[in-house]
Parts: structure tokens; C-alpha cells; sequence
């Protein structure tokens, strides 16, 4: 386990005793081309702190991808900090962030951040990018769904086959996504085929493999998984219903003197700058060909 991995682990441990008992409550080929929305929510100005530490609440993906481990370090040297990063599920981050146990988020579920924004407990938003999501399974595909172009329709021949498919199960953004294709399916998955993992991308995908299941997966996680071996194949990929867009936001510093505003500010400022998105537009392309995420900030749009 890396320092960076063991000092997150650590300091979720901690950020979970302190929610004990708490819920997030749920809400309702290559990656696909085109913009997000631009940025809705204006920066605000913050209280100076003299911290220089930053809690980023994450998800899971932005990890097991290994694009933090790339760029953070960056980040930490010009600011002269050190990032805290809590990778958890995109719905868990949110959480952290409604109860002021982080400074800025980086998270992929655009209706819980829009709800995020409403209430308050954000003051900022900003693009920063996007990749896809894909259904993986095994290479024998016994539901038959390789080369499928619809994702609603393919989830529905996993369940008519009663096909085992691993769910993660824990309000992330992977898991919102998944929730949504099934109601796009009219399909309600329940049975033993369909298992609940309650966990993050990595361990669901080893779950997947071991068990040779089909599963959802964001792109950039699958792809930096199968250099560990994976057993495993894309089977249903391109529909625009897979689009995955990620956005980052300032935690409200109201919630708190501990909230390091002005750090969180200039940590949106640095990754939707140009030349950090120069990086993420590279990132991935020496070992699969491709970028694991397409930069989308609006001054890498408007300088593209």
C-alpha cells in the first residue's frame, strides 16, 4: 500500500467513525465526444487560512485509475500542502462534504452535485472531465449482449438470462448510473443472480473476475485493472446514456473554520487550468492507447 493510500485509508477511518450511523441518502470503443454543461456556479470568495492541507473527497475511480498519483504531487509541490485524499463512493463523498469532513470534492454524479449546489453546501462548480462507462463481462458473454449498442436493452438480457452481475451497491456515481440503466430496462434486479457488493470499482471488478460476472464499470478503472490481469472483457460500450462526467466543487466554508476555503479554491483553479489538462488529456495514452479521461474544463474548451 502506497503512503498516499495509507494515509487516505487512515483518515477515512476516522471520517467514518464520525458519520456512524449516518446514510447517504440515494437519488433517484472510445469514450464519447462532446462538452459537458459549463460551469453554473460563480467562485465565491473565502476567509484566508494558514493550512496547508487539503481533504479531498474523491471517488473511487480518480484512485484505482492511478491519475491522483500522477498529478497530485504537482499540486502538492507549487502549494507547498499535502492532499488528503478519501476515495470513497460518489455519494459518500458528497456526504463528507454536507458535513464539512472535507474541503473540495472531485466527484461523477451530476444530479447529486446540482443537489449539492441548491442546498448550499457548495459554494462553486466547475467541470474538469469525462470518460465513459462500459458492461463488462466474461469473454463466453452467456447473456449474449456483446456488441450491443443499447445499454438499457443489454442489462435487461443479463437479467432475462439470471446471469450474475455485481452491483456496487453503495450510492456511488458508478452505482446512480446503474440504478438508471435498470429503470431504462424496466427491470427491477432482485434474485441470487443479482449481488450487492457495497463496495468500491476495484473490489467489485475482482469480485467480477473471480466469479466471471458481468458488472459496470467506468472506463479508466477497467482499463488500468486489466494490466493486474484481469480476466475480463468489454461487451456493450458507446451508447450516450454511458457518458461519464466529472465535476469538482468547493465545500461551502461556512460549515466551519476548519474548511480550508482559499485552499480548495486554488486547488479548482490549478486542475481546470490548461496545463493540468494538458496532463489528464495524456494520461493513460503510453499504456492503452487512449486517454482514461477527456479533459472538459471550460478554459481547455475555449482554448480548444
Amino acid at each position: 500500500m502506497s503512503a498516499r493510500k495509507f494515509m487516505a485509508f487512515t483518515l477515512y477511518v476516522v471520517v467514518a467513525l464520525t458519520l456512524f450511523g449516518c446514510t447517504a441518502a440515494p437519488t433517484a470503443a472510445p469514450a464519447p465526444a462532446g462538452p459537458t454543461d459549463a460551469a453554473t456556479i460563480a467562485p465565491t470568495s473565502a476567509q484566508p487560512t494558514t493550512s496547508t492541507k487539503l481533504i479531498l473527497a474523491t471517488t473511487t475511480s480518480t484512485e484505482d485509475s492511478g491519475l491522483l498519483d500522477v498529478i497530485l504531487p504537482d499540486f502538492e509541490k507549487e502549494f507547498n500542502a499535502t492532499v488528503d485524499v478519501v476515495a470513497v463512493g460518489t455519494g459518500q463523498a458528497i456526504k463528507l462534504g454536507e458535513d464539512g469532513n472535507a474541503d473540495v470534492l472531485l466527484v461523477h454524479d451530476r444530479a447529486k452535485e446540482d443537489k449539492f449546489m441548491e442546498a448550499g453546501h457548495g459554494v462553486r462548480r466547475e467541470d474538469v472531465m469525462y470518460n465513459d462507462f462500459i458492461i463488462i463481462g466474461p469473454k463466453d458473454d452467456p447473456a449474449g449482449i456483446k456488441g450491443m449498442t443499447d445499454a438499457a436493452a443489454a442489462m435487461k438480457k443479463i437479467a432475462d438470462s439470471q446471469a450474475t452481475f455485481i452491483s456496487r451497491g453503495d450510492e456511488s456515481g458508478t452505482h446512480s448510473k446503474e440504478k438508471a440503466l435498470w429503470k431504462a430496462a424496466g427491470v427491477e434486479p432482485t434474485g441470487s443472480w443479482y449481488v450487492s457488493a457495497g463496495q468500491g470499482m476495484g473490489a467489485v471488478l475482482t469480485m467480477a473476475d473471480e466469479r466471471q460476472a458481468y458488472s459496470l464499470s467506468d472506463r479508466a478503472t477497467f482499463l488500468a485493472r486489466t494490466l493486474e490481469g484481469l480476466d475480463l472483457v468489454i461487451l456493450v460500450e458507446g451508447d450516450k446514456a454511458l457518458f461519464n462526467p466529472y465535476g469538482v466543487i468547493a465545500v461551502n466554508p461556512n460549515k466551519g473554520s476548519h474548511i480550508n476555503a482559499t485552499l480548495a479554491n486554488s486547488f479548482i483553479d490549478w486542475i481546470i487550468s490548461v496545463p493540468v489538462q494538458e496532463r489528464i488529456s495524456q494520461f493513460g495514452k503510453d499504456k492503452f492507447g487512449q486517454s482514461l479521461f477527456i479533459p472538459d474544463s471550460t478554459l481547455w474548451r475555449n482554448a480548444h
